[in-house]
């Protein structure tokens, strides 16, 4: 046993390279080759700002991967998961709460089914930007979002929408403003997948800001628009710890934030 172990670590290790500051990150990654039956696969869009897109620290277990759990990489292809899932700003990069999130609800679907994991985060983007389709660190943010919904469609059947983001709108100006903002937000996602009634799960923002109390009315606002909204759900975040910025969610947040978001699908919006 303990030389299975050893392997299994070993074998983690050499597949991945270490970065200071952002941990193991894979030097490879696995194309599908294989052709999945388009009903088999089901789509989440990964949205928001840098929690959503990770800050977290990249540790060899969140490279192990799972045949089905996949994701894309920078040129649309599809591949096998694992940890960093977002590419957008390379010198930011770091564990986000994807793969966790895959890894809890595949446990919960039948084997025949590979859930496919869309990053879109961008760090530091505002709500108002999202609707403005604002170029924003190299990214128009809804022209990529609707891009990668049409790639989606290819591969899968969209199923719902992860989105983590309000830490940029934290502020005097834009909190009497940002349930409507959400609504508006979402009613184009939604538009987009040909789904009004698609799920979108929303993370409070963390408990550990220095800004506790503009933080806490975002997630007001949050909850207040989810009463509203009987498609959406919201997951908690006041008990997950910071990385010591006292603004991005450690690497053990991010993965209990994925284990939430899809045990919260699991009861609310499982329709399989």
């Amino acid at each position: 046993m303990r030389v299975i172990f050893f392997l299994l670590v070993f074998s983690i290790l050499t597949s991945s390279k270490l970065v200071q500051g952002t941990g193991y990150l894979p030097k490879e990654v696995t194309i599908m080759e294989k052709i999945l039956e388009r009903q088999n696969v089901w789509v989440f869009i990964l949205a928001g700002q840098s929690n959503m897109a990770g800050r977290g620290i990249v540790e060899p277990q969140d490279t192990v991967t799972n045949s089905r759990i996949l994701s894309i990489n920078k040129n649309g292809d599809l591949i096998i998961a694992k940890e960093p899932l977002h590419w957008y700003e390379p010198e930011r990069t770091g564990l986000d709460c994807g793969h966790s999130f895959g890894k809890t609800i595949i446990k919960n679907l039948p084997d025949s089914i590979s859930v496919l994991l869309i990053p879109t985060a961008v760090g530091g983007s505002s709500i108002s930007q999202w609707l403005g389709d604002s170029l924003h660190r190299n990214v128009k943010l809804l022209s990529n979002f609707l891009a990668k919904i049409e790639l989606s469609k290819r591969y899968g059947i969209i199923k719902g929408i992860l989105w983590h983001q309000g830490e940029s709108d934290a502020n005097e100006g834009d909190i009497l403003h940002y349930k409507e903002r959400l609504r508006e937000l979402f009613t184009k996602f939604r538009a987009a997948t040909g789904n009004n009634s698609l799920p979108v799960l929303l993370g409070e923002l963390g408990s550990f800001s220095k800004d506790k109390g503009n933080f806490s009315l975002i997630n007001k606002a949050m909850h207040d628009y989810s009463l509203l909204d009987d498609n959406t759900a919201v997951i908690s975040t006041g008990d997950l710890k910071d990385k010591g910025d006292s603004l991005h969610f450690d690497s053990n947040g991010q993965r209990a934030m994925g284990k939430r978001f899809a045990e919260t699908y699991l009861a609310k919006f499982n329709r399989y």
